[in-house]
C-alpha cells in the first residue's frame, strides 16, 4: 500500500499541526503518511515525542533546502 501524502505548505501555520495530528490519529497501526513541509519539522517531532512516545516512527525522506518530506507512521503494537 502506498502512503498518502499530506502537503501542508499552503496551510496557515496555525492549522498545520492540527491537520498533521488528525491525519496521524486516523492511521491504523503499521500505516503511515508522507508529510510535505517548507521547513524542517523538527519541533513537530518533539511534540510527537512528548505526546506519543514509542507510538510513532519518523523517517526523513528529503531534507530541504526548500522541501522536507517525512514519513510519519503509527507503530504496530508488539
Amino acid at each position: 500500500m502506498t502512503d498518502s501524502q499530506l502537503d501542508v505548505r499552503e496551510e496557515i501555520p496555525a492549522r498545520r499541526h492540527q491537520l498533521i495530528f488528525e491525519t496521524y490519529g486516523a492511521l491504523v497501526p503499521g500505516d503511515g503518511f508522507i508529510l510535505v513541509n517548507d521547513h524542517d519539522p523538527k519541533p513537530l517531532y518533539y511534540q510527537f515525542e512528548a505526546e506519543h512516545t514509542g507510538e510513532f516512527s519518523w523517517d526523513y525522506l528529503e531534507q530541504g533546502p526548500d522541501v522536507w518530506r517525512v514519513r510519519i507512521g503509527r507503530v504496530a503494537a508488539p
